[in-house]
């Protein structure tokens, strides 16, 4: 089976992220990055010659996912609880991909508060 190439993984993704609401493709350091709210969820890039997709999965679940040899802390904001999934580390599940990068966006974007009714002051003629 013939490799996936970037071009490849990058246009996968960017269906992905951009059927997300919000979401603008942005270049973050170099690489291809998608982002809600301001605020990057998911960046394809190459780090010690491997292509991987970082996303936010959160420091509580973080150590899970690094016991599958497919992933790896990310590198300056793992400790933020980001992971990178290697994209040749074996065949790409895109249904795992899709639930990778809706579980980051919801992680970056923040919730919405429903807003508090404003009531109108009434006035009572006194009479």
């Amino acid at each position: 089976m013939a490799r996936v190439s970037e071009e490849q993984v990058l246009a996968r993704l960017r269906e992905i992220c951009m059927a997300l609401p919000g979401t603008e493709e942005v270049i973050s350091f170099g690489h291809p990055a998608f982002k809600t709210a301001g605020r990057i969820y998911a960046v394809l890039e190459e780090y010690n010659h491997d292509l991987s997709l970082c996303v936010k999965v959160g420091k509580n679940l973080q150590d899970l996912f690094l016991k599958d040899e497919r992933f790896y802390r990310t590198p300056y904001i793992g400790q933020h609880g980001w992971v990178s999934l290697k994209v040749h580390a074996a065949p790409l599940n895109w249904d795992e991909v899709r639930e990778l990068v809706i579980g980051s966006h919801r992680l970056i974007t923040p919730e919405r508060k429903p807003r508090a009714v404003k009531r109108k002051k009434t006035f009572r003629n006194s009479r």
